[in-house]
C-alpha cells in the first residue's frame, strides 16, 4: 500500500488516514475541504460521535450506530438516516469515515 504525505498527516492511496491517532479537527477540516464539504454542527455531531465510539471500542462505528445516535441522542428520530446521507452524500464510508480519520473499513461497501 503506497502512502501519500498530506500536510502533517499521512493517508493511504484512497485518502484515509494511515493512523487514526494522527487525527484532529484541523485534519477533519482539510479532509472535508477535499470532499468539497463545509462542516456544520450536524457534521461535527456525527464526526465527534464516531471518534468517541472509536476511542471507546477501538473499532469504527457502523452507520447504524451513528443513525441511532442521531435519532435518540440528537433528537432527529426517523429523519436520522436521511440526515446522515444528506450530510455525507457520497456515502458513510467514503466521506464520514474518511473525514473522521478512520481507516477504510475493508469488509464494508464504499457506500
Amino acid at each position: 500500500m503506497s502512502a501519500t504525505k498530506r500536510a502533517q498527516f499521512a493517508t493511504d492511496e484512497e485518502g484515509y488516514l494511515i493512523d487514526p491517532a494522527d487525527w484532529d479537527e484541523s485534519i477533519a477540516l482539510e479532509l472535508a475541504e477535499s470532499e468539497q464539504l463545509t462542516l456544520d454542527d450536524d457534521h461535527w455531531r456525527v464526526i465527534r460521535f464516531m471518534r468517541s465510539y472509536y476511542d471507546e471500542h477501538r473499532v469504527i462505528a457502523d452507520a447504524r450506530f451513528v443513525i441511532k445516535h442521531l435519532a435518540d441522542e440528537a433528537g432527529y428520530g426517523k429523519e436520522a438516516k436521511g440526515l446522515l446521507f444528506r450530510l455525507f452524500p457520497y456515502g458513510y464510508v467514503k466521506q464520514a469515515c474518511r473525514i473522521a480519520g478512520m481507516r477504510r473499513p475493508r469488509a464494508w461497501s464504499t457506500g
